[in-house]
């Protein structure tokens, strides 16, 4: 049986995990903003679809929850499809989809049509994300794995905001269907850089057993790493998509009252995560995952909780701490499978996508419904449930080794 991992080969001079270039580390980057410049693009844009389509709260965030619903459901599948054909071609090709959902967005006649339209968005991502950590976990070891985990999270998080940030302001220069178009040509230019500038896989070995990939499967759901990695993830993305989803329809109403430009703005607050997450990287190195991400956890609770007050420069601090913190335990998360993880890689990262895209889908219509009931003090509450919840995984389930790379 053939797993597609570093151990399966001799190690020989010229199959030598590499030093990585620059190049590499800013593509590896590159990937990760243009997979997520579309998923969260939407946020920005709440209050305005309320108004375009007679929609609810609920409906609105479900326009989030479309897509993280079908990253969720596809991630484990083309994890072992993609160890089967390959990495550098799917990374590619998904890119090449994306585009097309995403242009045809401005012709949405109905929320309906938008929702299945970020369903079908939803479907390609995770033949970005999930191969792309496949590659690199097989690609690179030690070090190089780590720093290049962090840059590929930096990327997630920069193109995070950028999809908010870009949509926010072209809906109040030429309307955000329009918007969209734009959208569509920027992810076919992604494609295109990941064409030319990722190196073709060199240590990569097809596996086109499906009997095995079962077998892997069954090991991964009894494994305590990869368990606990996923309920983690849930955690984190049910925090993140309820916090920055239903923060716009707060900050929409009065006494704040701001544009959707506005609103667009606040997302910089993202950018600390570009910083933070490579910093994250020497937490990891001293402390370990399980006391980095237990310290992560409490960060991001104390900027919910900041949340509350009433001037619009406080909730952006909150904001900040609480994204910080949610960054951070991403990263920790990521590598915690990536180092420990030695078999079928890819499925690994399937299943954690699966749980951590799941959890958004479940975030964006309970905290909907959080927010319906109880405005954004509801919300905050729901949020710091589940990151109670996220600290006693930590805490109880991941194990507590210094990370030795």
């Amino acid at each position: 049986m053939k797993h597609s991992n570093t151990a399966a080969h001799p190690s020989t001079p010229q199959d030598q995990a590499p030093n990585p270039s620059w190049i590499v580390k800013l593509t590896i980057g590159m990937i990760g903003m243009f997979a997520f410049l579309q998923v969260y693009s939407i946020q920005a844009i709440l209050p305005v679809l309320m108004v375009d389509f007679l929609a609810t709260e609920v409906q609105v965030g479900m326009m989030v929850g479309a897509t993280v619903m079908a990253i969720a459901l596809m991630s484990p599948f083309l994890g072992m499809l993609s160890d089967a054909i390959g990495r550098k071609s799917f990374i590619v090709g998904a890119l090449l989809f994306l585009a097309i959902p995403t242009a045809l967005i401005a012709l949405s006649p109905s929320i309906g049509w938008l929702g299945v339209l970020r369903f079908l968005q939803g479907l390609s991502v995770p033949g970005i994300t999930v191969v792309t950590i496949a590659y690199v976990g097989e690609e690179f070891e030690g070090k190089a794995l780590t720093s290049l985990m962090s840059f590929y999270v930096s990327g997630t998080v920069f193109g995070g905001f950028m999809g908010r940030f870009l949509l926010g302001h072209m809906h109040e220069l030429i309307g955000w269907r329009n918007g969209y178009y734009v959208m569509g040509v920027m992810t076919l230019i992604g494609a295109a850089w990941a064409a030319k500038a990722l190196p073709q896989s060199r240590r990569f070995v097809p596996n086109a057993n499906f009997g095995s990939a079962i077998q892997t499967l069954g090991a991964h759901l009894t494994s305590r790493y990869v368990v606990t990695a996923c309920l983690l993830g849930a955690c984190v993305l049910f925090s993140l998509v309820g916090c920055f989803t239903f923060i716009n329809l707060h900050l929409a109403e009065a006494p704040y009252n701001l544009s959707t430009g506005a609103l667009a703005n606040i997302f910089a607050v993202y950018l600390i995560g570009v910083i933070i997450t490579p910093l994250s990287t020497r937490l990891l190195q001293r402390f370990g995952a399980a006391r980095t991400v237990c310290a992560a956890v409490i960060m991001s609770m104390c900027g919910a909780l900041l949340t509350q007050v009433t001037p619009l420069w406080g909730i952006v601090v909150g904001l900040t701490i609480m994204s910080s913190g949610v960054f951070i335990t991403q990263s920790a998360t990521i590598s915690y499978i990536a180092v420990n993880v030695k078999t079928g890689r890819s499925l690994a990262s399937g299943l954690y996508y699966m749980a951590y895209y799941a959890g958004g889908t479940v975030g964006a219509w309970a905290c909907g419904l959080a927010y319906a009931a109880g405005s954004w003090r509801g919300t905050v509450i729901l949020l710091l449930i589940v990151q109670t919840l996220a600290l006693l995984i930590a805490s109880f389930g991941m194990i507590k080794t210094k990370r030795s790379t």
